[in-house]
């Protein structure tokens, strides 16, 4: 795993590589993204500076597009339906009883970096709804009660 010397090096040729392109600021935020994990508030100072923008520009592009995270994911990434078919079904109450649990708002990761709780669209799984999944593992036909032993394999 690349030192952040190494990480902040491949952000600087990102910077280069796009320097003067129309819409630069895309590519490069997804390549921190990908270099970084996140895209912190320093390394969107660091490409608002490196391409000439406002950070404000930065900013609102990485806060705009879903795939752009502002702070590190968890170990284990929640991700609760809140489609029409999981929503109806109460995937709400799920998503109430995660955040209870883990004690964290929608969007936001555990202080351990265990677990980040993200709402999302449909997953395609609205014959099992209410649905959420962890990671690669989806979990269908949920009650607010599952969740806590759920949680549990994941902490073990």
């Amino acid at each position: 795993m690349p030192d952040n010397k190494e990480k902040y090096a491949q952000l600087q040729e990102s910077i280069a590589k796009h320097k003067g392109e129309r819409g630069a600021v895309m590519p490069v935020l997804q390549e921190a993204q990908g270099i970084f994990g996140y895209v912190p508030e320093d390394v969107q100072q660091m490409i608002a500076d490196g391409l000439g923008v406002t950070l404000a520009e930065v900013y609102g592009v990485a806060t705009f597009y879903a795939q752009f995270s502002l702070e590190p994911k968890g170990k284990n990434v929640i991700g609760v339906c809140l489609g029409t078919a999981c929503y109806v079904k109460g995937s709400q109450k799920i998503m109430d009883k995660l955040s209870e649990e883990l004690q964290i708002e929608v969007g936001r990761t555990t202080k351990d970096g265990l677990f980040t709780l993200n709402a999302t669209r449909c997953l395609g799984a609205c014959g099992l709804a209410p649905v959420m999944m962890i990671n690669d593992e989806v979990y269908g036909r949920l009650t607010p009660d599952q969740v806590p032993a759920i949680l549990d394999k994941y902490r073990a």
